[in-house]
């Protein structure tokens, strides 16, 4: 039986309260500043509304730098998005993280398909980073120069961002699930002088040689001038390829970190936007605001303390890779898995919390839906005990989903909900380990960030879906992107709209309590009748039947004709379109979501395309569907399924 939208889940009881780490830094305002708040609703209005002083505060709370001083904490004097922070004060992101170590605390635990566990403790994770900060010194490496990975999740990724964020240089990462084009179309904007690199990766038990992967990123990319690479699959490399155990042996003399010192919004690595419907957008993030925002992220809203044991299964080209890095903030253990979630069975990342004794899970919200639909009980496979939070984010996760991680996971557990993105590398709203879970919502607004839903003439909605707006800036917003000297692309991703306001693409809707829900992507946003309405309420009524494996809808308003919303079903085995199936989809969206959100047509596909990072692709479908030249509506090399299009180009042929 499904459980209903806002049906109650858990409530922490006052014990647990108050030993979170959000109880103490409520009383630690209280004994610096004075400062007395009942619950967290006043905390983060305050939070927003006194901006400065709460940064501060958490400059403060966190002792990023006690011996930095600083002019400002923010200087909006040239905009929102030429907000300045702290200003005059260095710090250094790896030598943040190593502040506080523990040498003969375990770091990291890393697992994989293809290689045997190993445990890291901080003293020698600490000795890697330093051999590999020299080695890259040595290779001519100076601040502000760009080192680029292409690595899955292994220590070796880690303790070379680490080493690279140590001397100063910028970072950039890509998974090895990438293709050239792909790693080429981001590397290539930001001119790096060395790649990190595998021979190749085992996933869902296949083998992939990348070798030649590796050769055409060095020959397309000029600006190269050293290749490092771990040897996965090949004992004997090409000359031209330095090995990572000859770098790391080669400098590992016991020397100390080469820490250099860099302005709070020096840049310390470079994201990318998903690139869907053009080149990908180079986002540049700095250290200083990089700190404050993910130690407010890990200890604030996921509670994590030094004992515990986080783990999040990412890949190195998602924002979370850099997110479970910064897990290391808290001095404690981060768990690193490279291979598929689903081998050799879905439940091996589960096995992984009674194995590596995890206290903080976290992954995607398909993946949590996808373990749902197929009936699994992770409880009864694998002792759970340890575990203390459930963390999902990349979708939105339905009540369905909320209750089977009460049911089949742990009936104790704190379900942390999460939407943020890569444009911040941090959350808007999330969990909030003092409050009530609620089947199908998230918990609020994070710290600090001032984010409403707004109509289109920028009125606040509350209990109706609109634009998710940010209303002040926050530090781990761009510095700027990369090649966008006038910023002028940065422009148009986030303030076109409203004027001073940052957008953030999505749509979300807000209860007056701060509990939210989001709707998906504000640019496919489904609008009937003046009705707008998120895809992913109409995923949830469509994909709730049994013959449904996966659908995708578009909205199509087209200037001559009238508005046209076809949607796409993937059937599961043995089902066919028949004229029942059609009436029972019709119904379910006509009762679950509105009778005007009834496709015109539906159609039969094999399968949905998605992003690399697994998520559904609408606004290029929709492009093509509206017209668009595919190449200018579609970039392929963003694509984990680019030969999907090839269906959605013959049914754009044969409605022109």
């Amino acid at each position: 039986m499904s459980v209903q939208e806002g049906t109650l889940l858990h409530t922490p009881n006052k014990e647990a309260i108050e030993q979170t780490n959000l109880s103490d830094y409520m009383n630690w305002l209280t004994k610096q500043y004075g400062l007395s708040f009942a619950n967290y609703h006043e905390l983060h209005n305050w939070s927003v509304t006194d901006h400065e002083a709460f940064w501060e505060s958490l400059w403060h709370y966190f002792e990023v730098n006690p011996e930095a001083t600083y002019q400002h904490v923010m200087d909006s004097s040239k905009g929102f998005m030429h907000t300045t922070w702290f200003q005059g004060a260095t710090v250094n992101y790896t030598e943040y993280i190593f502040r506080n170590m523990n040498p003969d605390h375990v770091a990291v635990k890393a697992y994989g398909e293809k290689r045997h566990k190993e445990e890291i403790v901080w003293g020698e994770l600490y000795a890697r980073v330093s051999a590999v900060a020299n080695g890259l010194k040595a290779l001519g490496v100076e601040r502000g120069d760009r080192v680029v990975s292409y690595m899955p999740n292994i220590p070796e990724a880690m303790v070379a961002m680490l080493a690279t964020a140590s001397i100063g240089a910028i970072w950039s990462s890509c998974s090895p699930d990438f293709g050239a084009r792909t790693v080429v179309d981001r590397f290539i904007q930001i001119e790096p002088k060395v790649i990190f690199a595998v021979d190749g990766y085992q996933y869902n038990g296949k083998k992939y040689d990348r070798l030649d992967v590796v050769k055409e990123i060095k020959t397309s990319i000029p600006s190269l001038e050293h290749v490092i690479v771990v040897p996965v699959f090949q004992d004997a490399l090409p000359a031209e390829f330095n090995l990572w155990s000859t770098f790391l042996s080669d400098y590992r003399d016991g020397s100390p970190i080469p820490y250099e010192s860099v302005g709070f919004d020096d840049p310390l690595w470079i994201l990318y936007s998903s690139g869907t419907t053009g080149p990908p957008k180079a986002i540049v993030q700095g250290h200083g605001g990089i700190i404050l925002e993910h130690m407010k992220s890990m200890v604030l809203h996921k509670d994590l303390k030094s004992e515990d044991v986080m783990f999040w299964y990412t890949s190195t080209g998602w924002m979370m890779w850099n997110m479970v890095v910064s897990g290391l903030m808290m001095n404690g253990t981060v768990v690193l898995y490279d291979g598929s979630p689903a081998y050799p069975d879905a439940n091996v990342t589960f096995k992984l919390i009674e194995e590596a004794g995890i206290t903080s899970y976290g992954t995607s919200a398909p993946f949590i839906m996808a373990c749902r639909a197929n009936g699994m009980q992770p409880k009864e496979i694998a002792d759970l005990s340890t575990l203390k939070a459930f963390s999902s984010t990349g979708a939105t996760l339905p009540p369905e989903g909320s209750q089977w991680v009460y049911e089949a996971v742990h009936d104790k557990v704190w379900l942390n909900s999460v939407s943020g993105g890569t444009d911040i590398c941090s959350a808007i709203v999330g969990g909030i380990p003092t409050q009530p879970v609620y089947a199908g919502e998230i918990q609020g607004r994070v710290l600090g960030v001032d984010a409403d839903a707004w109509d289109e003439e920028g009125n606040s909605l509350v209990d109706k879906v609109g634009e998710l707006v940010i209303k002040k800036p926050t530090p781990s917003m761009p510095l700027y992107f990369w090649n966008d000297p006038n910023n002028e692309r940065y422009y148009e991703s986030y303030f076109n709209e409203y004027i001073g306001v940052w957008r953030h693409g999505d749509l979300i809707k807000f209860k007056d309590d701060g509990r939210c829900q989001i709707y998906g992507r504000s640019d496919s946003t489904i609008n009937r009748g003046g009705v707008r309405m998120g895809s992913s309420e109409i995923y949830r009524a469509v994909e709730s039947l049994e013959a449904i494996k996966d659908s995708l809808i578009v909205d199509i308003s087209h200037p001559t004709r009238e508005p046209y919303m076809p949607l796409f079903v993937v059937l599961e085995d043995g089902f066919v379109l028949s004229e029942e199936l059609k009436t029972e989809i019709i119904t379910s969206i006509r009762q679950n979501v509105s009778p005007r959100h009834v496709p015109n047509e539906i159609y039969v596909i094999e399968e949905v395309p998605r992003t690399l990072n697994g998520k559904k692709v609408e606004v290029p479908v929709k492009k093509l569907l509206m017209g668009v030249e595919y190449e200018q509506a579609v970039n392929e090399g963003s694509l984990q399924n680019p030969h999907t299009f090839n269906y959605f180009k013959q049914f754009h042929r044969q409605d022109a």
